[in-house]
């Protein structure tokens, strides 16, 4: 067991934790966290760290939070406001081990020695630790835990235990921890347990099975209780206990269904082949997603470091066997946001999942799909047509998010956002588009993307009041959560124009293509031509904010005579900014909470002619405070497309600082849209990679401490090798028939089997004029 307990020997690939801190214990299970896309763990220590439970005592910080997810496993929990929470589930990993009757417990004694690796390579939690009890005892072990990537089903964890003493009495207590908080058992037995949620009706159920071998021998266990192992023996000094457990957990979304014949064949499955093999495949699984998805910069070891961390963890968040569910703020790593999915994931996480995983993209977008009764129903509540998204979203698609929070002072506080930020439609649109330009998957465009992008249009058509000067949307927040209930916000309604505008050409695409369909679709949704009339009507007169004098958008109307502020002045301050200066005169600034007009300089740069989209950068980059973790990457990628270089570099390590950095403030889980932002700040922006065209399109701006970046992309049902020098790119075809790709502004055919090198000289490039022609 000893030599698959060793990390990863190349540098680069392993995260290491050294000791212990009260301050950061929960950050760092949070970073190492473990997932699969269906299953989340923390990465809690196992053993010796005493029991956890709920406690109402806001004051008192937990030395640590383990827990365990399923994805789209939601319940009501009984807090004020109701909001519904992601269910934490039985903690399998912990392990009690009991000297001479006296538990080993962190807080007592002396920890010689500490370790944990987050191995990305394999997707592996290694631990090792030399604890001396206060009765002098000095035990020693090494684990390994993991959620296999091939069968999202099954968890393994493997111990290997050493005392230093003969004649001690040794017990191993190995349970499910915490199993039915929160839920209703509903069947226990030897080897597997089943609990309802209370509200929701939804069962899990989980599986498990344990051995302990003792110098190669097995023990036979002890079992007391359901789901729990005993083992007993005395010691001898220098011996080793080898303890290996599987388990294997399924999800019914009814009540009427039993999740537990599931459950029971996949650990049959796992037992039949055993550790060594689960551990093998799930690190064959990663081998091919690291093969798809890796990126390799030569010239910058931190930021290739921060970058296998973004798809380490990109790559546990998403599952694309399951269209039920998505991937919420904190994916499956922590307790923060509830579990909720928002515009985080069409924005920041989508891109990254169409360019290598579409699979899962696809599943991500189906879950949108799914969800559209609620999208309508929240639509109808506030007086429009068509499909409003939720700002949150659990499993429903209902809106989630609470309409008010009792503040410090015990005072209600109204929270806006689930009210008024409603560009996430436009959002759920765009990622829908992107996905099917950079896929050509007509299938789901047909059968499900065409009806989200109609449903999308219908409500900003609705949402839109016609008045003497155009079409205005009142009454909104943009990106910018610092101003709330304005008009006009420059990012919803530009979105709006295009949401209806590739409505519209969706429409006209399936009336060409699958006219039964547009036909079909149309009499379902009641959808004439007076309405659509009214579609073109809003998409030619909704106001913008556009100055053509000046080429700068107003980011909402009234903006620009807000207070100017030197937010630079308040970069030092370790509170966000609207708690240092006051939620008021945050209100009355010229001060931005995240990438608004910034962010619309990403997603749409035809809304920017001529030097613009430079000229709105330039604007509203030093009024950005960041305080939210989704801005730094979305400008490190403007950035980059604009040639700023230096100052893209400068906000991926800010974005990579988040998660990251010795002692991050990420207790709560992982900043996913921060990684997926800083993926995209890379291969969007640095690479200048889109998708979206008739051809590959790239169009490299390497800082000049880069000397290459490499990577793969796949574009419609093509895989693309790609290697970007400063004075050259290379491309080869790796699977898929013959295309068309540009580089630098040069269309050049990629045919399988021949790379292609583009020189990026001055000399060898064209002209725009030659480009043009």
């Amino acid at each position: 067991m000893l030599e698959v307990l060793q990390p990863t020997e190349e540098p680069g690939w392993v995260l290491a934790h050294e000791g212990y801190s009260v301050l950061t214990e929960s950050a760092v299970e949070s970073r190492f966290a473990l997932g699969n896309g269906f299953l989340g763990m923390r990465a809690s220590r196992s053993t010796g760290r005493g029991p956890t439970w709920a406690s109402w005592l806001g004051y008192i910080r937990w030395a640590s939070w383990p827990r365990c997810y399923v994805a789209g496993l939601f319940d009501l929990p009984n807090t004020e406001p109701p909001v519904p929470a992601l269910v934490p589930v039985a903690d399998w990993s912990r392990v009690r081990l009991i000297l001479d009757g006296e538990p080993l417990v962190a807080r007592e004694g002396e920890v010689l020695h500490g370790l944990r690796r987050l191995d990305m390579r394999r997707g592996l939690l290694l631990s090792e630790w030399t604890h001396r009890t206060p009765a002098g005892i000095t035990a020693s072990g090494h684990e390994l835990r993991l959620l296999s990537l091939a069968d999202r089903a099954v968890g393994l964890q493997l111990q290997r235990i050493v005392l230093d003493r003969d004649g001690i009495e040794v017990r191993l207590e190995a349970s499910f921890g915490l199993a039915g908080l929160g839920m209703e058992p509903v069947r226990l037995e030897s080897d597997l347990g089943a609990w309802r949620t209370e509200g929701t009706g939804k069962v899990v159920a989980m599986a498990g099975a344990a051995s302990l071998n003792l110098n190669d021998v097995s023990l036979r266990p002890e079992r007391p209780f359901p789901l729990r192992w005993v083992w007993r023996w005395r010691s001898t000094a220098g011996e080793v206990a080898e303890f290996a457990r599987l388990v294997a957990v399924a999800r019914a979304d009814r009540s009427a269904e039993d999740p537990a014949p599931q459950a029971t064949a996949a650990l049959e499955r796992s037992t039949a082949v055993g550790w060594r093999a689960i551990l093998q495949e799930h690190e064959a699984a990663w081998d091919a997603h690291w093969s798809d998805s890796g990126i390799r910069i030569d010239g910058d070891d931190d930021l290739q470091r921060a970058l296998r961390f973004a798809v380490y963890h990109l790559t546990s968040a998403a599952n694309p066997d399951d269209d039920r569910v998505s991937i919420g703020a904190r994916a499956l790593t922590g307790d923060a946001y509830f579990g909720h999915v928002f515009w985080d994931t069409e924005i920041y996480l989508l891109p990254f999942y169409t360019a290598v995983w579409p699979e899962a993209a696809r599943a991500l977008l189906m879950y949108r799909y799914h969800t559209l009764p609620g999208a309508r129903a929240k639509a109808a509540l506030c007086g429009f047509r068509g499909a409003l998204y939720p700002w949150e979203s659990a499993d429903t698609g209902v809106e989630t998010t609470p309409e008010s929070v009792l503040g410090p002072d015990g005072k209600p506080i109204e929270i806006l956002t689930g009210k008024m930020e409603h560009h996430i439609s436009a959002d759920v649109a765009y990622a829908v588009w992107q996905y099917w330009r950079a896929t050509g998957d007509d299938d789901f465009f047909r059968d499900a993307g065409a009806e989200i992008l109609l449903e999308t249009a219908r409500f900003w058509a609705s949402r839109a009041v016609a008045e003497a000067d155009g079409r205005h949307i009142r009454g909104v927040i943009g990106p910018d959560e610092y101003h709330e209930d304005v008009d006009d916000n420059a990012f919803t309604n530009v979105m709006a124009r295009w949401n209806i505008a590739r409505a519209l050409e969706a429409l006209d695409l399936l009336r060409a293509r699958w006219p039964d369909r547009a036909s079909t679709l149309r009499e379902r949704l009641a959808l004439d031509e007076s309405e659509l009339d009214d579609w073109r009507d809003a998409m030619g007169r909704i106001v913008t904010g556009l100055d053509p004098a000046t080429a700068l958008y107003e980011q909402f109307a009234g903006f620009h005579a807000l207070k100017r502020l030197n937010v630079s002045d308040y970069a030092d301050h370790a509170l966000p900014i609207d708690v240092v200066i006051g939620r008021e005169q945050t209100q009355g600034s010229q001060v931005v909470k995240q990438a608004d007009v910034v962010a619309l300089i990403a997603l749409l740069p035809e809304a920017f002619s001529g030097h613009g989209a430079t000229i709105n950068f330039r604007h509203y980059e030093p009024l950005c405070a960041h305080g939210s973790s989704l801005s730094a990457a979305m400008h490190a990628r403007v950035a980059a497309r604009l040639g700023d270089a230096d100052m893209a570099l400068r906000y991926m390590r800010e974005t990579a600082a988040l998660d990251l950095d010795p002692d991050p403030n990420s207790a709560g889980g992982i900043r996913i849209a921060g990684l997926g932002g800083l993926w995209q700040a890379a291969v969007l922006g640095i690479a200048g990679l889109n998708l979206m065209g008739e051809a590959l399109e790239l169009d490299p701006k390497l800082p000049r401490t880069w000397n290459r970046l490499t990577f793969k992309v796949r574009w419609r049902g093509r895989s693309v090798s790609l290697s970007l020098a400063r004075d050259a790119v290379e491309a080869t075809l790796i699977e898929g028939d013959a295309m068309d790709i540009t580089i630098a502004g040069l269309t050049q055919t990629l045919n399988a089997r021949s790379p292609l090198r583009v020189d990026l000289s001055s000399e060898a490039l064209p002209s725009v004029a030659e480009v043009e022609a």
